[in-house]
C-alpha cells in the first residue's frame, strides 16, 4: 500500500512486500535474498546511483582499499549468480592466500604457502556497480532514488511500512510492507525511530582507534599490474602509531595504495610525504614500489574507522517485521576487510530464515539473531586487535581480549613457518572457519610447537617481483623489524 502526504488512500496489497532502506552493498544483496521468497522488494536510497562505475556520494569511504575476502565472494555469488566472472571480466584480480600474498604481520613475514582461500582485488565503485547492474533488471526488485526514509510506521510490536521524503521536491509518503530492512549504514536512525515507539535505547559499544586513512591509486608500472597483494601490519610495541600500509592490484592496471596511523602518526596527503611515510613503515617494500609510479588523482583521507555494534539482537522485545543488517548493524575499522563478508553473511542468514519460516508472525527476532552470529565473530577479531592501538583508559582489553591476542600472536608465528597453521589462521581471518577450527588436533599442534623454520627477514619475492622495487635512500630510514 502506498499512501502520499495528503491523500490518505488505502489500497490493501495483495502480494508480499518488502522494503530496503539503503542501496548500498548491504541493502543490494538484502534485496537479492528477499527476491527469491517475496513477490516484491523495493528499495529506497537517498542518492543517486551511478550508471558507470565511479565514486557515489553516500559512499566516501569507497575510495579507500576493499578486500574482498573468499567466504565473502562466495555468499555474492550465491546470492548474486554471476558477480565473480563479471569482476574478472571487468579487470579485478583474484588472488590467492596465502600463494599471491606479501604480508609482514607482528610476528614476521609470512611464507607463500599454497592457496586455502583468496581475495577478489578491484575498486569498490566496481564492485558495487556489478552487484547493482546484475540487480537492476531483476523483476521482482525496484530502485527508488533521491528518497529518503524518515521513520518508520507501527508499533512497538509490529513496523508495518516506512516514511518517505522525496529529496528533490520534499514530497512527503508512506509506503508498508511485510518486511522493512535497514541497511543505511554507519549513519541508520533505527535507534531513535525505535526509541520514539517507546522501545529501550539499543546497547552501543565503540572500539575506536583512531586510525586515520590515506589513499592513493599509482598507475603500475608495465608487467606489474598483477603483483602479488601487500601488507603490512602494525606491530604495536615495536612500531610506533599503529602505522600500517598496503598495496592492492585493481582494475585498469592500477595499484590502490592505502596508508594508517593513529593520532600523532597519520600519514600525510602530499605525494612526496606519502612515499617517505610508506618508507618509514617497518619495511619499505611499498615505497619502493610506487617510487617511480604515477598517481593518478588526488589523495583522499578517512577518519570513518572506529568499530561500532549496535546489540540489536539482544533487546527483549523486538518488533515484527523489521531487520537490521550490514553497518547499521555493525561497522568494523576497514583495515581487517571483515565489513562487506559480514553483510554478505548477514543477507545469507535471512535468505535461509525466509527459506525455513517465511513471513510468519513473530519470527523477525529471531532472523535478527541470526544476522547477528557472523557479527560476533568479526566484532571479535577487530576490536581485540584494535583495543592494542589504544592508549590509556580506553585501552582496557577484557580478559577474553588478552587470551585471544596472545592466541592469535602464537598463531601468526607459527603460520608464518607451517602451513597448517597458516590454513587455519587464513579460514579464520576471511571468516571461512569459526574460531573453533583453530582447536582441531592439527592446528593446535601446529601453533603449540610453533614454526621449526628460521623467521624470514625479508618478503619473499620471486625474482621478478623483486624487479619491481626500486630502492631509494632519500627519507626516513624504515627500520626492518620482520623477525
Amino acid at each position: 500500500m502506498i499512501r502520499t502526504g495528503g491523500q490518505k488512500r488505502a489500497e490493501t496489497p495483495t502480494s508480499s512486500q518488502a522494503v530496503v532502506l539503503g542501496g548500498g552493498m548491504a541493502g543490494m544483496l538484502a534485496a537479492a535474498a528477499l527476491a527469491r521468497h517475496l513477490d516484491q522488494v523495493i528499495v529506497i536510497e537517498r542518492d543517486a546511483l551511478p550508471r558507470t562505475p565511479r565514486a557515489r556520494k553516500g559512499l566516501p569511504q569507497a575510495q579507500h582499499t576493499h578486500v574482498l575476502p573468499s567466504t565473502g565472494a562466495r555468499a555474492i555469488e550465491a546470492l548474486v549468480p554471476g558477480t565473480l566472472r563479471r569482476l574478472l571480466d571487468a579487470g579485478a584480480h583474484r588472488k590467492g592466500m596465502p600463494n599471491q600474498l606479501l604480508s609482514l604481520t607482528p610476528q614476521g613475514w609470512l611464507r607463500r604457502w599454497p592457496e586455502t582461500q583468496y581475495v577478489f582485488g578491484c575498486s569498490r565503485d566496481l564492485l558495487d556497480w556489478v552487484i547493482r547492474e546484475r540487480l537492476r533488471h531483476h523483476p521482482k526488485i525496484t530502485i527508488r532514488t533521491g528518497v529518503a526514509a524518515t521513520g518508520v510506521l507501527g508499533s512497538a510490536d509490529h513496523i508495518r511500512g516506512v516514511r518517505l521524503r522525496d529529496e528533490r521536491t520534499g514530497h512527503l509518503s508512506e509506503i508498508t510492507a511485510d518486511l522493512v530492512v535497514d541497511a543505511t549504514g554507519r549513519g541508520s536512525r533505527m535507534p531513535r525511530w525505535l526509541k520514539a515507539l517507546g522501545l529501550p535505547a539499543v546497547r552501543e559499544a565503540t572500539v575506536d582507534s583512531g586510525l586515520t586513512y590515506v589513499t592513493r591509486i599509482f598507475r603500475a608500472p608495465d608487467g606489474a599490474a598483477d603483483f602479488p597483494v601487500v601488507n603490512i601490519a602494525a606491530a604495536p610495541g615495536k612500531h610506533p602509531y599503529g602505522q600500517a600500509g598496503a598495496l592492492l592490484p585493481i582494475e585498469g592496471g592500477r595499484w590502490l595504495v592505502t596508508l594508517a596511523g593513529t593520532p600523532g602518526g597519520e600519514p600525510p596527503a602530499a605525494q612526496d610525504d606519502f612515499t617517505a611515510f610508506a618508507r618509514g613503515l617497518r619495511h619499505r617494500i611499498i615505497a619502493d614500489l610506487i617510487a617511480d609510479a604515477e598517481p593518478l588523482g588526488p589523495a583522499h583521507t578517512s577518519r570513518s574507522t572506529a568499530n561500532r555494534r549496535r546489540f540489536y539482537e539482544n533487546l527483549k522485545h523486538w518488533p515484527d517485521g523489521l531487520l537490521v543488517l550490514g553497518d547499521a548493524t555493525a561497522a568494523f575499522n576497514p583495515i581487517y576487510a571483515q565489513g562487506m563478508t559480514v553483510a554478505a553473511l548477514g543477507a545469507m542468514a535471512l535468505d535461509r530464515h525466509l527459506t525455513r519460516h517465511g513471513l510468519r508472525p513473530r519470527s523477525t527476532r529471531r532472523a535478527q539473531r541470526a544476522v547477528a552470529r557472523p557479527v560476533t565473530v568479526a566484532w571479535s577479531v577487530a576490536t581485540g586487535q584494535d583495543r592494542l592501538l589504544l592508549h590509556g583508559a580506553d585501552a582496557r582489553p577484557t580478559a577474553t581480549d588478552r587470551l585471544a591476542q596472545h592466541g592469535a600472536a602464537r598463531l601468526m608465528r607459527a603460520a608464518a613457518g607451517d602451513p597448517t597453521a597458516a590454513e587455519a589462521f587464513f579460514g579464520v581471518l576471511t571468516l571461512a572457519h569459526s574460531p573453533t577450527r583453530l582447536l582441531t588436533p592439527k592446528a593446535l599442534l601446529a601453533t603449540l610447537v610453533g614454526s621449526r623454520r628460521p623467521p624470514l627477514t625479508e618478503p619473499p619475492l620471486t625474482p621478478r617481483e623483486q624487479s619491481f622495487l626500486i630502492p631509494c635512500n632519500t627519507g626516513p630510514q624504515h627500520r626492518r623489524d620482520g623477525a
